[in-house]
């Protein structure tokens, strides 16, 4: 995808308005526009990267250190219990927009039925050690 065509890409350069929270050589952090709670905030770095697996340095070793940084801002500003970070890759996985993104969500503790879940399910010993093995294989 080029550039231009990323929307992402142009609310991250500034080319296109967004009530920014947070601003960095690397990063732009956004107030998202269908946020799961006010002041759902989107990490949106300024070089185009499709997921995870493309992010570049500087952006991986600085990424988590801003959502704990944007996450400890919400919680004090909103008074917040607490906050989700969350980032998807794939459409599989819920990545809507194919550019790497991080959503800090702020928390209240009543709102626990919101929280992003899945069922916990009993796993198989063998099943276990053949995938534990396919992905070292992998790596």
């Amino acid at each position: 995808m080029k550039k231009e065509d990323c929307i992402f890409c142009r609310i991250a350069n500034g080319e296109i308005p967004s009530d920014t929270v947070y601003e960095d050589d690397c990063f732009r952090v956004i107030l998202d526009l269908n946020p799961a709670n006010p002041g759902h905030a989107l990490i949106l770095p300024k070089e185009h990267f499709a997921d995870i697996t493309e992010l570049a340095e500087p952006y991986l070793s600085r990424v988590l250190a801003l959502a704990a940084k944007i996450g400890q801002a919400q919680m004090k500003a909103l008074g917040c219990d607490g906050f989700n970070v969350v980032q998807n890759n794939g459409e599989a996985a819920g990545q809507t927009v194919r550019h790497f993104h991080v959503h800090v969500i702020p928390r209240k503790r009543e709102e626990t039925e919101k929280i992003v879940t899945w069922t916990p399910h009993e796993s198989d010993p063998a099943q276990q050690k053949k995938i534990a093995e396919a992905i070292r294989a992998a790596l």
